[in-house]
């Protein structure tokens, strides 16, 4: 239950005073609805305003003029703006008005008397200029601030009429009980909660904006400090559900044994942590995370043989169909090696197909379902469920993960699950995204995967790539070729995979697959099937085959206007390769015809050529992307934040995390002292009702 004191916070908007129907869709769209949204508004600039004089005028630059109005120029045609001529002892100030109104300017500037005005300064045809600028009489000059925040507006709704807003929540903003610890503060030298918000809001300069000063740093950790706890109290609440106890058997040995490589030690460990896990009593939660042919499926494998040699069923599911069946055909040979049924389970299966797997999985004769989202259709009964296994889990939404644990029958316990990624992340983000899930990291290869040797080429050898390519395809081997764009468009010259898959048509006179979203699901499957059986020896696409498309032979990938890419999204496509035994290598053609390229674009490229190590990337496409949206968080389930800055406040972070789990290992009720601050804290960032991309 909210506490009373967060009360005037969770009022709606439209109880400030100014904010009728009218404006509040506005204020709700640049927002939120609740005075608190306004409170975590943060400025987006600063308008420093300086004393100056008309020969000292600096254009660009916003001052403060005393001067006097001497002459009013009316408009002389419609449209025309409305000027007046003002001085000081040094020269003139003309002020301009748009629209403007004579008898309304008359007033604000009676000729003959001093005024105090304000505003950006221009310069037009020589002439210093003001347009719309602010005016005070010399005994009101303090009401013109030497600073003033700038915020977000929209149509309808300016900046100045967001901080008046603004100022008009901070009024009911209460002084709250101190939540963080008070040597951490001491060290940090941060304003408590109630000074900082008022700081934030009243900037006296750019560096008061930036993350690293100390009252935005404050309401950050505040922020982080607030979602580490929701996740730690989540992971405190799966760990209380009791769950199957899975223990390894002679399944999961005998599949082991038969593995055509040996572990590796990243493998092992990850073994033996979901091991602990399932043998625990209490439901796992735990992220496999591991760069592209790290070898995620075999240590999936062999948890789900664990879990049929316990008598109990696991499903994997995979997000496409293509996927799925690749699982099903590398994986069901082993199982049954191991004396353990997989049915796969798609959306494509004849009626009799389908009939006779959900047989199998009802009586418990199939111990693995393999499957897409059709493992999670109504008509899908388990006999005994255990363990429900995701791969690319960001390609699912909550209620698909949850709809398939929900298989499992309450009477055995809570089903386990196991996500995998194969898109490697910083552990800030990492941390981020699953800090309510323990992670296990696979940051070796399995012996003999193929290393890709990866050029970095200008654009304008293109005609050259060609030939070579075609010199490969003739020896039989298979290519990708990934486009930016689906079709030509007159607003960019970036490549189009359509007229890119003709072109390549033409010149090396073999067949072309084309794939992209825009095309049919059923349509694009099929193409990417002819590829994976061999039947295409050049398969041009968009990002669609980024994950999930296993074809051991392609060797070649060619990647256009590679400049445009994130480097994770690079690492990812040039994970399509090196699969096979073949020498592999990834081309990046990079900028248009005369060849420029930026300096963050050559050392994101450079970063791919020296590199294979995911990890190691995804580390330094965060830094170079910096702030701003840093690996398409906003797309990827990442939460919103309002003041933290996941790039620049990551050691918050880190220590955001270790500070709730300890606070809740100490006070798991928060019945202490600081812990009935930190309720306060958790109702007033209400991250409990948040979806993080783990959920």
């Amino acid at each position: 239950m909210r506490p009373p004191i967060l009360f005037p916070l969770f009022a709606e908007v439209t109880s400030l005073k100014g904010v009728g129907p009218r404006m509040a869709p506005l204020v709700q769209k640049v927002a939120g609805p609740l005075v608190r949204d306004l409170l975590f508004l943060a400025p987006t600039g600063v308008v420093v305003r300086r004393p100056m004089t008309a020969a000292d005028a600096v254009e660009g630059e916003y001052g403060i003029f005393e001067v006097t109005a001497d002459r009013l120029f009316t408009p002389g045609r419609p449209g025309a703006p409305l000027k007046v001529r003002t001085s000081d002892a040094t020269g003139f100030v003309h002020l301009v008005w748009f629209g403007g109104s004579p008898q309304h300017v008359d007033r604000l500037l009676p000729r003959g008397e001093p005024r105090i005005v304000s505003g950006k300064v221009e310069r037009f045809n020589g002439e210093v200029q003001i347009p719309h600028p602010d005016v005070a009489t010399l005994d009101k000059a303090g009401e013109i601030p030497a600073a003033e925040p700038t915020y977000p507006g929209t149509q309808g709704l300016t900046s100045r009429q967001v901080r008046r807003l603004i100022g008009a929540a901070l009024s009911t903003a209460p002084d709250l009980s101190e939540w963080q610890d008070s040597a951490w503060m001491q060290a940090r030298r941060w304003p408590g909660w109630r000074t900082a918000l008022d700081a934030v809001h009243a900037p006296t300069g750019e560096a008061d904006l930036s993350p690293d000063a100390p009252a935005r740093q404050r309401l950050a950790f505040d922020e982080l400090f607030a979602h580490q706890l929701a996740l730690a109290r989540r992971r405190r609440a799966r760990l209380i559900h009791p769950a199957p106890v899975i223990a390894p058997g002679g399944a999961s040995r005998r599949m082991e044994a038969g593995l055509p490589f040996t572990l590796t030690g990243a493998q092992a460990q990850a073994v033996a942590e979901i091991r602990r896990d399932l043998s625990s009593g209490q439901q796992m939660g735990r992220l496999l995370q591991g760069d592209v042919g790290s070898g995620k499926t075999a240590v999936a494998a062999l948890a789900l043989a664990d879990v049929a040699s316990s008598g109990f069923q696991g499903a994997l599911m995979a997000p496409t169909e293509i996927l799925a069946r690749q699982h099903h055909q590398r994986l069901a040979p082993m199982f049954s090696d191991a004396g353990v049924t997989a049915v796969l389970l798609t959306g494509r299966d004849t009626a009799g197909e389908r009939r006779e797997r959900l047989a199998a999985l009802a009586s418990g004769e199939a111990q693995i379902a393999i499957g897409t989202h059709a493992l999670f259709q109504d008509a899908v009964r388990f006999d005994r469920l255990a363990l429900a296994v995701i791969d690319e889990q960001h390609r699912f939404g909550v209620n698909e993960r949850q709809r398939l644990q929900a298989k499992g029958d309450p009477r055995l316990g809570a089903v386990h699950l196991l996500t995998m990624s194969a898109t490697p992340i910083p552990r800030t983000l990492e941390l981020t995204q699953y800090g309510e899930l323990e992670v296990s990291r696979l940051t070796e290869k399995p012996p003999g995967r193929t290393p890709v040797t990866t050029a970095v080429l200008p654009l304008a050898r293109i005609g050259e790539v060609a030939k070579r390519l075609k010199a490969a395809v003739e020896t039989g081997a298979q290519a990708y070729w990934i486009c930016p764009l689906v079709a030509e468009s007159e607003a960019t010259d970036l490549a189009a995979a359509e007229a890119r898959a003709a072109d390549l048509r033409r010149i090396l006179k073999v067949e072309v697959g084309l794939a992209h979203g825009q095309m049919p699901g059923v349509q694009r499957e099929a193409v990417m099937a002819d590829f994976a059986d061999g039947r295409l020896p050049l398969l041009v696409a968009t990002t669609v085959v980024e994950v999930g498309v296993d074809v051991p032979n392609a060797s070649i990938m060619v990647i256009e206007h590679a400049d445009r890419f994130g480097l994770a999204q690079l690492h990812q496509l040039r994970g399509r390769v090196g699969r096979g035994v073949k020498a592999s290598s990834c081309i990046l053609l990079y900028g248009g015809h005369d060849g420029a390229l930026g300096e963050t674009a050559k050392e994101r490229l450079e970063t791919l050529r020296r590199s294979e190590d995911g990890f190691e990337i995804a580390e330094e496409d965060f830094r170079l992307r910096g702030g701003g949206d840093p690996l398409g968080l906003r797309q990827s389930g990442f939460p919103a934040y309002r003041f933290a800055d996941p790039v620049r406040h990551r050691s918050l972070m880190m220590a955001a995390a270790d500070d709730a789990r300890l606070v809740l290992a100490r006070d798991p009720d928060l019945t202490s002292e600081r812990g009935r601050a930190i309720q306060v804290l958790e109702e007033l960032f209400d991250w409990k009702g948040h979806k993080t991309g783990s959920d």
